[in-house]
């Protein structure tokens, strides 16, 4: 008598290339890493959250068969590990989706971002903040995750927009859109970073050297 072998379940896999368009322009470029690369400066001692740039997350497995929906093109995953990835899966990942997405507008992708996109992201991801951004228009919009739906965010008179999940302001500066913190500095860029330790550096010692000035002449006198 032959027994038949019970059926193995196939586990879907979880260590997949993203699969992400090129990016419009090089400005779309420009600004993806700016906030990538700001964000990471400015947590850098931190190891759990994951931050993604023109990245593909895979949430189901008929989109290995399709091309309907691709990635956001920056995301930001809270309260995972920090390391790195080549996309984004879903379930290979505890379930989890990302907690903050913005979306670079182009014209062949401004009325997917705001309409398919929006939808999926607020159905489907349950993703509490969804920005979007346009780099030419200057056009920017936030939404907050309200119980079923997406409300919009109220700028403050800065005209920047708060995301609770990564407790920073979103807004515009010479074109680009930046990061600023609660209390509303700006967010370096690590050049910027550096050139601001530099200054730093210099005043103290020209300041330590003024000081030292100052001793010898109340020591001469």
């Amino acid at each position: 008598m032959i027994h038949s072998q019970p059926d193995t379940p196939i586990c879907p896999p979880i260590d997949i290339f993203s699969d992400e368009p090129p990016l419009e322009s090089y400005r779309h470029l420009k600004q993806l890493i700016l906030l990538l690369t700001c964000l990471e400066r400015l947590w850098q001692n931190r190891q759990d959250f994951f931050a993604g740039a023109n990245m593909s997350v895979y949430y189901s497995i008929r989109q290995l068969k399709s091309e309907d929906v691709r990635g956001p093109d920056f995301f930001v995953v809270l309260n995972t590990e920090r390391k790195e990835r080549k996309s984004w899966v879903v379930w290979g990942e505890d379930g989890k989706y990302p907690n903050f997405i913005l979306e670079v507008l182009s014209d062949s992708t401004a009325k997917n971002d705001r309409g398919l996109k929006k939808q999926l992201y607020q159905d489907v991801f349950r993703t509490p903040d969804y920005f979007w951004f346009d780099p030419y228009s200057l056009e920017f919009a936030g939404f907050t995750l309200n119980y079923r739906s997406y409300e919009q965010i109220v700028p403050n008179e800065q005209g920047w927009l708060w995301s609770d999940e990564l407790q920073l302001y979103l807004g515009i500066v010479d074109e680009k859109l930046r990061f600023f913190t609660r209390e509303g500095e700006l967010v370096p860029t690590p050049e910027e970073a550096e050139a601001q330790e530099r200054q730093r550096a210099e005043a103290e010692r020209q300041r330590a050297e003024a000081e030292r000035q100052r001793a010898e002449a109340e020591r001469q006198r």
